[in-house]
């Protein structure tokens, strides 16, 4: 028998019973076997059962209310049984009451002895009472009177006395709380009281949705409202956000504060640990709990696919916010929230990850991407302070210790705050010692713990790269390192993506590997619990690499050591020095500062992929066979020249992929590359001696990098450069050179030209114009560089230029307009240049315009309103430019306007106004003397900068840009006398101002 029967009959059997049969008890425990209630309905159900009263049940059971389902009299009670005491007892169990009272609410003794219990549960618990006057006044309600009156009157005859006068007092008690009357409620429309008691019910219920966050918030304000900014934006469909980074980095805690805020505007669901319970439980049972929270449906799904087709077949009802913690995989994402159209408008879905592939792989469309990322030190110390000393600041006494030991940690919020509950009430310094001490050996155990979940997760050769990267490569450029774990079979460009996806590692834009501290010594620390010494695969220490090889106790185990070159031991080894790596047979990194290279290393760095030498003393080996040596670093070595003993042994390494012999300071010409039928990059900067390229650099056709950078002595480059078909990167930059050969023309895939402090070459081959992949283009600092040659229109590919410091330039040709793809272009400190190209406003890919210092330049063209892109305009210094053309305000897309010390420039432009995202206005020590009223329509500036501007008032639509929050700075304006009142301004910056305008502002 279902519900609906159920209901019918046990409406049938009331209406044989008489009026006074009891109200229903709307309740549902969250989980099976809860005895705790969210709300209870007390209603008369002659009056409002199958109307009011089941509707607001619905409804409170569609916005998902935790714990929030029917206990009926029909289903939970059986018939003919007394049940007036399971009802006070689910009263007395329920957090919130809401009597519906009706015309003959008063005539069921029932629903009089339930408000009576109410009432006394309001007294002597924290229980909520929510009435409802449906169709009477709270008058007649107090005083018995109308309709209502007359119902109670004619009952009373059933009542004892005691029932009378409990029930007056109780009836005159509710109608003194601020209830809901429903004729004055949206003119009687039911549907806006349901909505409104609903809305209320969920936000008394709030701070039990609350997931536990730490007391000990800090740093987290800034994430929150940002992300909170982009959910405030209205969508038309279900949005998922993804925030990822490293394990303990606060992704878990961001996630709840943010679901915390919303909670009462969904239908909710929270799942934690989601990888771990998948391994234990499978994602079998984190559907189940999905299905249970949403629909309030203890289902136990059996098979992955049915629990799929009961959230996309049914979640598409509510309105729904999910948060699925610590993803790891697309398979649990798939099985919980695979695709957009599961789900209504509106609806929600947050996913935390260490793994950023779960996100970009995902089917349902990642709509915003956070990172979070380390904390800095003011928010480290507040966060350790709070833990360690239950305060915000440090006790006196370990101030400084306290900063020792958070330099440690690297702003990573989980160490921050194990560490600092462990030391707290603790004492005595000598504790806190030995904790710092520890911790700049190794992360604690409880940090290592989390950590290493990542780890864990990775294949093994992508472990060996993590491996690497913490004991080796942290600083260093990735793609050097990556030649080797090619070599190593290690899948490196699959590997470094992996780490990144995992927040193990990133690359900043320099492209040098950076790694967290806490894990670069997690990484350490499982190289450390290998064995001892001889037994492990990587050396790092000074000390130990050099007891290793010192006292030949190497195994082949170990397969990389690294000595600094600051480490001078060459003068303890032994005067054959192979006899230190015999031993050592399965290395294939080595890294060595000052050192001799003498003895028979027949066969002793056959494995050897990386030798990094920063100063050899002495070469006399025989037999340094190195065939499978893919990078060799010989950086700052003296000895070599090109009459160099060693070459023999390098030319016979035929899979040589880098050379580096930077800062070889008396290497006067290169030797013959030819053998290097492999070498993809080779280095030579800073070899000042250098004065010839040998010919030979024709024959390595699969050189893809070139760097002759700050050889001072080299005056031209040979014809056979031309020959490198595959060179994508050339630089001569701070070299004498005079004249970029002809030949350059025919490096059709050279991406990257890098000339700049060439004070010598007065103009640029036309041959530049052939190279249709050249995407940078460096020539700053050209000192006698005095035009740009017209084939530079053919450069389809240009997206940066930068011409700066060129002070002989005077003009810029028609022909840059050509450039479709640039993106950047640097004409700042070009003190000569007095005019731009009209064609300029053809670059509808430019988004930053330099033109800082050009103080020349009298006029901007009018077609600078064309560039639709243009996101930065510099014009700072141009003391020679008068005007900005009203076409500035075409400029949809700027953001940062700086026309800071424009001596000429008396005015802006009204149109100005029409730029909608301009957020930094700089005008501080211009000419200009006024400011038009169109200013106040900026209503994305956030700094604008006055100073020292002979502006006399500021307009009163300022007071409309509410976003100019941070700074507004009015420095030495000496002729400001009246400001409009500014309550949205919180930094403003007035130093040395007209003493006018002081009364003003206070």
């Amino acid at each position: 028998m279902d519900a609906g029967q159920s209901q019918r009959k046990r409406t049938e059997k009331e209406s044989t019973k008489g009026a006074s049969a009891p109200s229903f008890i709307f309740s549902i425990p969250s989980e099976v076997g809860s005895d705790q209630y969210d709300v209870f309905l007390s209603f008369r159900g002659s009056d409002t059962r199958k109307g009011f009263t089941d509707h607001l049940y619905h409804s409170l059971v569609n916005a998902g209310i935790v714990r929030i389902s029917v206990f009926r009299d029909e289903s939970s009670i059986p018939v003919g049984e007394e049940f007036g005491s399971q009802i006070i007892d689910a009263i007395t169990r329920s957090k919130i009451s809401i009597p519906i009272i009706s015309e003959n609410y008063a005539s069921s003794k029932w629903c009089l002895c339930e408000l009576i219990h109410i009432m006394d549960c309001k007294k002597r618990m924290s229980h909520i009472v929510l009435p409802i006057f449906y169709k009477v006044a709270p008058s007649d309600v107090r005083h018995l009177q109308g309709n209502f009156g007359k119902a109670f009157h004619s009952r009373q005859e059933r009542f004892d006395k005691k029932d009378i006068e409990e029930g007056q007092r109780a009836l005159k008690e509710v109608s003194d709380l601020n209830g809901w009357e429903s004729e004055k409620i949206a003119n009687g429309h039911e549907g806006e009281l349901i909505n409104l008691v609903v809305e209320t019910v969920l936000s008394k219920l709030r701070k039990d949705f609350q997931l536990d966050v730490p007391k000990q918030l800090v740093g987290l304000d800034g994430h929150l409202k940002e992300i909170m900014n982009w959910i405030n934006n209205p969508s038309v469909n279900a949005r998922m956000i993804g925030i990822y980074g490293m394990g303990g980095i606060g992704k878990t805690t961001l996630a709840k504060c943010i679901y915390n805020q919303l909670s009462n505007k969904f239908v909710h669901s929270f799942l934690p640990d989601v990888r771990e319970t998948t391994r234990r439980h499978g994602i079998k049972c984190l559907q189940s709990q999905l299905i249970l929270d949403i629909l309030k449906r203890n289902s136990q799904v059996s098979r992955v696919d049915d629990g799929i087709n009961i959230i996309k077949s049914e979640f598409k009802r509510k309105k729904v916010l999910i948060l699925l913690d610590d993803i790891d995989h697309k398979d649990q994402l798939d099985a919980l929230a695979r695709e957009r159209n599961w789900f209504t408008t509106g609806s929600l879905i947050i996913v935390t990850t260490r793994y950023r592939a779960v996100l970009d792989q995902s089917e349902f469309e990642v709509d915003y991407m956070y990172e979070l990322n380390e904390m800095d030190g003011v928010h480290s110390l507040l966060l350790f302070n709070k833990h360690a000393f239950r305060m915000d600041h440090s006790s006196k006494d370990f101030e400084r210790i306290s900063r020792d030991i958070i330099s440690t940690m690297g702003g990573l919020p989980l160490a921050l705050k194990i560490i600092g509950s462990y030391l707290y009430r603790k004492t005595n310094l000598k504790v806190w010692q030995d904790m710092l001490k520890q911790l700049k050996n190794q992360p604690h155990r409880d940090v290592q713990g989390i950590l290493k979940i990542s780890f864990d997760a990775l294949e093994r050769g992508h472990q060996e790269i993590f491996l690497d990267i913490a004991c080796f490569f942290i600083g260093e450029e990735c793609k050097f390192a990556m030649y080797m774990w090619e070599e190593c079979g290690f899948y490196a460009s699959q590997g470094i993506e992996e780490l990144k996806l995992r927040c193990l590692i990133k690359i900043g834009d320099d492209g040098k590997l950076r790694m967290h501290d806490q894990l670069r010594d997690l990484g350490r620390n499982i190289v450390c619990q290998e064995g001892p010494l001889e037994r492990r695969s990587r050396l790092w220490d000074n000390n130990e690499a050099f007891a290793i090889l010192m006292g030949g106790k190497g195994t082949e185990s170990v397969q990389a050591i690294r000595l600094d070159g600051c480490y001078d031991y060459s003068h303890k080894l032994k005067t054959d020095t192979s006899e230190h790596f015999k031993k050592l047979r399965s290395l294939r990194f080595l890294c060595l500062g000052k050192v001799t290279l003498s003895g028979d290393f027949n066969e002793l760095f056959s494995e050897l992929r990386w030798l990094q030498l920063s100063t050899i003393e002495l070469f006399s080996a025989t037999n340094l066979h190195l065939p499978n040596l893919v990078v060799l670093r010989l950086t700052s070595n003296l000895l070599i020249a090109e009459d160099w003993r060693g070459w023999s042994s390098i030319m016979m390494a035929e899979r040589l992929k880098v050379l580096n012999l930077h800062g070889c300071l008396n290497l006067r010409c290169t030797p013959d590359l030819s053998a290097f039928i492999k070498l993809e990059i080779l280095i030579l900067t800073y070899c000042s001696k250098l004065k010839q390229v040998h010919p030979s650099i024709g024959k390595v056709k699969s050189l893809v990098s070139l760097n002759l950078g700050n050889c001072y002595n080299l005056e031209e480059l040979p014809e056979e450069v031309g020959e490198l078909e595959e060179l994508k990167e050339l630089n001569v930059g701070c070299t004498c050179i005079t004249k970029i050969p002809m030949s350059i023309g025919s490096l059709r895939k050279l991406e990257k030209l890098i000339a700049f402090n060439c004070s010598s070459p007065r103009e640029i081959s036309n041959s530049i114009g052939s190279l249709s992949s050249l995407q940078h283009l460096d020539l700053n600092y050209c000192d006698t560089l005095r035009e740009i040659p017209s084939s530079i229109r053919n450069l389809s590919s240009l997206q940066h230029l930068d011409l700066s410091c060129c002070k002989s330039l005077r003009e810029i040709s028609s022909s840059i307009g050509n450039l479709s793809s640039l993106q950047h272009l640097d004409l700042s400190w070009c003190k000569s240049l007095r005019e731009i190209s009209n064609s300029i406003g053809s670059l509808s890919s430019l988004q930053h315009l330099n033109l800082n210092h050009c103080e020349s330049l009298r006029e901007i063209p009018s077609s600078i309103g064309n560039l639709s892109s243009l996101q930065h305009l510099d014009l700072p210094y141009c003391k020679s430019l008068r005007e900005i053309p009203s076409s500035i305000g075409n400029l949809s897309s700027l953001q940062y306007l700086d026309l800071s010390h424009c001596e000429s420039l008396r005015e802006i432009p009204s149109s100005i106004g029409d730029l909608q995202n301009l957020q930094h206005l700089d005008i501080s020590y211009s000419a200009i003397e006024k400011l038009p009223s169109e200013i106040g329509d900026l209503f994305s500036l956030k700094i604008f900068k006055i100073s020292g501007t002979s502006i006399s008032n500021l307009p009163e639509s300022i007071q409309n840009i509410f976003s100019l929050q941070q700074h507004l700075e009015l420095n030495d304006c000496k002729e400001l006398w009246l400001l409009p009142e500014l309550p949205f301004v919180t930094h403003l910056f007035v130093k040395y101002p007209n003493p006018k305008i002081l009364q003003t502002i206070y």
